[in-house]
Parts: structure tokens; sequence; C-alpha cells
């Protein structure tokens, strides 16, 4: 109940402190991340971390497939290959298979 309450509080107040602001401080704050968004050196940053992620979910994926002895449930690596985008399990976009 006491989690509850402090939820509904907080929603209190964000709500009145948000109508405060009113629509031309939401339209500020939507330009300036699109702004953000937008730029070329968040846009380099946040592809690179996309593909770290990648990279590094293809390589869990292999060690834990190993050490199970490729016996992970075929749900779970056909996503795997889909969120990583490797279409098959030894190859990837360069043709190199894993290294």
């Amino acid at each position: 109940m006491r989690y509850r309450l402090s939820f509904i509080l907080g929603l209190a107040i964000g709500f009145v402190l948000g109508t405060r602001a009113g629509r031309e401080r939401y339209e500020q704050l939507r330009r300036q991340a699109q702004r953000l968004g937008e730029n070329p050196a968040v846009r380099n940053a946040a592809e690179s971390a996309a593909q770290n992620g990648r990279q590094f979910a293809s390589r869990a994926f292999d060690t834990v497939n190993e050490r199970t002895g490729h016996r992970v449930p075929e749900s779970v690596s056909d996503k795997v290959h889909s969120l990583t985008g490797r279409r098959a399990a030894n190859n990837d976009d360069w043709g190199s298979g894993n290294a």
C-alpha cells in the first residue's frame, strides 16, 4: 500500500508540474531531442553501440551454445540470430565465419 501511495503521489506531482510547463515547453524539449538525434556524432555513437551489442550477443550465444553441447533450443537460436542479424550460425556479413 505504501508503494502504491508513493507512486500515485509521484504521478500527481509529475502531472501538475507537466501541466504548468505547458505545451510550449514540451515542444521545445521535443525539438531539442530531435536535434540531438540528428547529430552525426550521436548517430555514429548509437550505430557503434548497436553493432558492438550485436557482436557481444553473438559471441555470448556461441559460448553458451558450445558449453551446453549445442543444446540451445531452436526458438532461442532463431531469436538470437534474428537480433544479431546473422543468417546462418557460422556465417557473418563478411563471409569470414566465427573468428
